[in-house]
């Protein structure tokens, strides 16, 4: 398996920066994440279970919290924003703002740990 890094290789900047941007809080707060695939998309994990991943399309970037509830939870925050049940899409010229990819990563921690 990839490592995320890996993975994102392949991503065009500023793109790349972008995702890895996200990735790059994920890691500060769940400093224990790990690397892994959840639904053939580069995840960071927690206890086994996929905590964050992301993507890159033609049209946009998406973060993935694998969790409505996390989606929910900041949805207030997430105007002008594509979101669906477990996805925020994004671009690099709108990006998901810091204090927002905190508190999903929180909110999925919280729902993971317990």
């Amino acid at each position: 398996m990839n490592s995320i890094e890996e993975s994102l290789a392949a991503v065009p900047q500023p793109e790349r920066d972008a995702l890895q941007h996200v990735i790059d809080i994920a890691r500060r707060l769940a400093p224990d994440a790990v690397d892994g695939v959840s639904y053939g998309l580069p995840t960071l994990k927690v206890n086994g279970s996929p905590l964050l991943g992301v993507s890159a399309s033609a049209e946009h970037l998406s973060v993935f919290p694998f969790s409505p509830a996390a989606v929910d939870a900041v949805r207030a925050h997430l105007g002008g924003f594509s979101l669906s049940k477990g996805t925020i899409r994004f671009t690099t010229d709108h990006p998901v703002p810091d204090d927002v990819l905190e508190q999903i990563v929180a909110a999925r921690l919280a729902e993971i740990t317990g």
